[in-house]
């Protein structure tokens, strides 16, 4: 009952994230179909959905999650205890240090994409791995923009503002569905890619440019410059490390599926990035909606003062405790669809213009093999929230290191 005068905040929060994740899920699979309408399963399908996940990289490395553990948490006890001037100082610095690691990473990653492309996708070869190479270097700075509207996202949710930070996608999603539609009839395959790429950097910009009001608006106080001598931007940092090396584990996985799919000939790595796509919608519509909307309240719960941890750890199993329940009523009957009508919802989404209903049946195959972990892992999700709120992040990282 600790947490009863905060249910209504508590659910407010929750139906704003799946809200916004809702609609940006939905212009996703928009953005999806008509990919699929135009590609298929063919060669340009495979050189993007490859080209696509491999400057994804640093969004998964410093992105939401990353952020949300290291950053959320120290700001969130910063804002909680009307320390305003202070907590924006430090969203300041580390939006500039990211910023300096970011770009040089964006660099790297553009100069040595012949190499990437080798150790990640080596069954391509010819026209594909040129179009992926190039791709990919059109890719990398817009992944870097993407970036920093993670921290957008992290300082708008600390400040309880979910529907901005997660409706924010829709224009990144709207700017490549307009270039598809505007090009698609016109221009050859290649050409096409190259066109959704460069839509995919200008969608970019607008995703991080139109938080930035937001921003301003809950951080009057931001200012943008380097503070290495700050104790709690030394905890961000302190506590970026191991997240790091945790997503690093989990980026390592996926990246071992898209090897071995890259090896099967042409339409795999296209067919398992669709198939992706589906499975891990219930994971973001119902675990990241729950997990997101409650490190913010659990963080400043943690930063509670000593004498009252008796009431902190019972306020904090009680979210956690309902949080769960409400993540398992949503995932359960979505990953039994995926195994009995996975073919349904594949054809209904994807089978359109040069996307068959033999490419269909493949996707459902995928598909069902990855419903059976997705209970666990949605949940996993909410658990990993609860351990960064406490200013833990080394046990998702050892838990990580042993799924993996």
């Amino acid at each position: 009952m600790t947490d009863a005068p905060d249910a209504p905040a508590r659910r407010s929060g929750a139906v704003s994230v799946a809200l916004g994740i809702s609609l940006t899920r939905i212009v996703g699979l928009v953005r999806q179909r008509v990919l699929a309408h135009y590609f298929g399963l063919g060669l340009e399908a495979d050189a993007w959905s490859a080209a696509f996940r491999i400057p994804n990289v640093l969004q998964n490395l410093f992105g939401d999650q990353a952020l949300s553990a290291s950053f959320i948490p120290v700001y969130a006890s910063l804002v909680s205890r009307g320390d305003r001037r202070e907590a924006d100082r430090v969203a300041g610095a580390v939006f500039a240090a990211l910023a300096l690691v970011v770009a040089v990473l964006v660099l790297i990653g553009v100069l040595a994409t012949p190499l990437l492309i080798g150790v990640i996708a080596p069954g391509f070869s010819g026209p594909k791995r040129e179009l992926t190479i190039r791709l990919v270097r059109i890719l990398f700075p817009g992944t870097g923009l993407l970036v920093l509207s993670a921290w957008c996202l992290g300082v708008l949710n600390t400040h309880r503002r979910f529907l901005v930070s997660y409706t924010a996608p829709i224009a990144w999603n709207a700017v490549m569905i307009a270039v598809l539609v505007a090009f698609g009839g016109g221009v050859d395959l290649p050409r096409l890619a190259v066109l959704v790429a460069w839509g995919a950097v200008v969608g970019s910009a607008l995703q991080f440019l139109v938080q930035v009001p937001g921003v301003v608006s809950v951080a009057p106080h931001l200012r943008l410059a380097l503070d290495t001598a700050s104790a709690p931007v030394r905890t961000v940092a302190r506590n970026f490390g191991p997240v790091f090396i945790s997503r690093g584990v989990v980026q390592i996985s996926a990246y071992v599926d898209q090897l071995l799919a890259s090896l099967l000939g042409t339409g795999a790595v296209a067919a398992l990035t669709n198939a992706q796509l589906l499975s891990t919608l219930p994971v973001s519509l119902f675990g990241m909606a729950v997990s997101a909307s409650e490190l913010p309240a659990m963080s400043a719960l943690a930063g509670v003062e000593r004498e009252a941890a008796a009431e902190r750890h019972l306020a904090l199993r009680a979210r956690l405790e309902a949080g769960l329940r409400n993540i398992a009523l949503f995932v359960v009957p979505s990953a039994m669809a995926f195994v009995a009508l996975g073919d349904v919802v594949t054809a209904a989404i994807f089978e359109t213009g040069r996307f068959t209903r033999s490419d269909t049946v493949y996707i459902w195959g995928i598909l069902a093999g990855s419903s059976i972990g997705l209970l666990a892992s949605t949940l996993g999700r909410l658990y990993v929230s609860t351990y960064y709120a406490l200013g833990d992040t080394r046990t998702p990282l050892n838990c990580a290191l042993v799924t993996r």
